[in-house]
């Protein structure tokens, strides 16, 4: 049997926190599937196709990791790509306590898929999605969490609000 995790979240934009998750499961895992929730009731800053796009682009050098959007029950979207293994990374105790809620309703909807979780490398583990945009809507420099291609799409996305 393969194990196949499935790592879910809006990846609005993905960080390096989110490559250096996925990255070390592609060594641990048969397949990794990066699952973007569309999440419209987040307002994403990037459109669920912008989202796939620069996660296919960031991750195309792992041969065993692909990208795909939902918009489903993240339980019926693992069930329906045969993963076996739900991935969520945990950057602090405030994330483990809802993630460990999170888990124990997946278990209780469906005790075959397993939930697995990893913490990003140390120097990662302070980003976040919210905080880059954040920062770069006010013009920062996010360079170091995000890579070269995002940091393009954001510098584009900005650029037409500024205007």
């Amino acid at each position: 049997m393969k194990n196949i995790a499935v790592y879910a979240g809006t990846f609005d934009p993905i960080t390096y926190g989110h490559v250096d998750v996925i990255e070390r499961a592609a060594r641990i895992f048969d397949h990794v599937i990066v699952a973007i929730a569309a999440n419209p009731n987040k307002q994403p800053l990037f459109s669920l196709e912008e989202r796939i796009h620069l996660c296919q682009t960031i991750l195309k050098a792992q041969r065993n990791v692909e990208a795909k959007g939902f918009n489903s029950l993240l339980l019926d979207f693992a069930k329906e790509h045969e993963a076996n293994i739900i991935l969520r990374g945990l950057r602090t105790v405030t994330d483990f306590d809802y993630e460990f809620q999170l888990a124990s309703m997946n278990r209780h909807l469906n005790s075959s898929i397993e939930s697995i979780f990893l913490m990003p490398s140390e120097k990662h583990m302070y980003i976040s999605s919210s905080l880059v945009r954040e920062i770069s809507s006010l013009n920062g420099d996010v360079s170091g969490f995000v890579p070269e291609a995002v940091l393009q799409a954001l510098n584009k996305k900005y650029t037409k609000t500024r205007s």
